[in-house]
């Protein structure tokens, strides 16, 4: 029986990719920063008086998807026809339970329907339409197309349009960015969740899916090893079984959350040609977070320790 006398620890990221200082203003990089914090903030307030790791992740991605900074939720980029296609999952460590969805139009927070998916559905798993009739049944909130509509993510598309072809969510300066969102935590009683969502690609076709709603690839929770979140090229990280690979290593190799992120990371997805990073947090309580692009939007507070929010390698 486990006892609520361990440490807390939470990480997010909301995306990786060409992250340089040259590349954002001071302005930019001041808002990402303090979205980050108050994502932790809303995170860290459910640890801090007992909660579940589940509802802290919960909280933590809510928050991004509610900024559109970030390509998830109200920042989701468009598809090729105009539109926003959003993915997201969740995962509990202790009992292996799961929910996601893909392809949803219209939701204003994803990762609450890939949550009322794992805890009140018999399945995993929901797609477009489907998905949405259960979520209204649900009473989740659903937003007009024009909640979703932003300046920046608008002018990505039509350079995507133009090139003819899909971007990693494409920007105006062309630079690679990939901006999915995600949290990891333990709670005080030692459980491990993990959640990710997303937009997906800039002028995606033929209700392409990536990796983050994908149980394994982009979000996986054990309490026996660990709970990771994914950001990345969804297409090598769903080659790469990214996100349970990690666990994978940890539970039959004996490597530690450290060693088996950075194998998976800096070796692995770099040999197939995939770009991005994941956060972890392993069984113990010990945050990691990993990347092989040039910056990863990123934070992590542990229990007793100072919050820490960063952008650049």
């Amino acid at each position: 029986m486990k006892t609520m006398n361990q440490p807390f620890a939470l990480c997010i990221h909301g995306g990786a990719g060409t992250l340089t200082r040259a590349s954002m203003t001071s302005l930019q990089e001041h808002d990402y920063l303090l979205a980050l914090k108050d994502a932790l903030q809303d995170g860290t307030t459910i640890l801090e008086a007992g909660g579940t790791a589940e509802d802290a992740v919960i909280a933590a991605i809510t928050s991004l998807e509610n900024c559109p900074l970030f390509n998830a939720g109200r920042g989701s980029v468009y598809t090729h026809e105009g539109l926003h296609e959003m993915d997201a999952s969740i995962m509990i460590g202790t009992t292996l339970e799961a929910g996601a969805v893909s392809g949803v139009r219209n939701i204003k927070n994803p990762i609450l329907a890939a949550r009322d998916v794992m805890k009140y559905s018999e399945h995993v798993f929901l797609m477009g339409e489907g998905a949405e009739k259960f979520a209204r049944e649900r009473n989740l909130d659903f937003m007009p197309n024009e909640y979703f509509d932003t300046a920046i993510r608008y002018d990505q598309w039509q350079l995507a349009l133009a090139d003819g072809r899909v971007a990693l969510d494409h920007n105006i300066q062309t630079e690679k960015k990939f901006g999915t969102v995600g949290a990891v935590a333990r709670d005080r009683l030692g459980r491990l969740a993990a959640g990710t969502s997303t937009g997906g690609m800039t002028n995606k076709q033929w209700g392409r899916v990536g990796d983050s709603p994908v149980i394994g690839s982009g979000t996986y929770a054990n309490d026996k090893t660990c709970a990771i979140s994914c950001t990345g090229h969804g297409e090598y990280f769903l080659r790469g079984v990214v996100a349970y690979d990690v666990s994978c290593l940890m539970e039959y190799k004996g490597l530690s959350l450290e060693a088996a992120c950075k194998e998976v990371i800096m070796h692995k997805q770099v040999e197939l040609g995939g770009e991005g990073g994941l956060i972890g947090i392993s069984k113990t309580g010990t945050p990691c977070l990993v990347f092989n692009s040039e910056g990863m939007y990123r934070g992590s507070i542990v229990e007793g320790e100072e919050t820490q929010t960063a952008i650049y390698g």
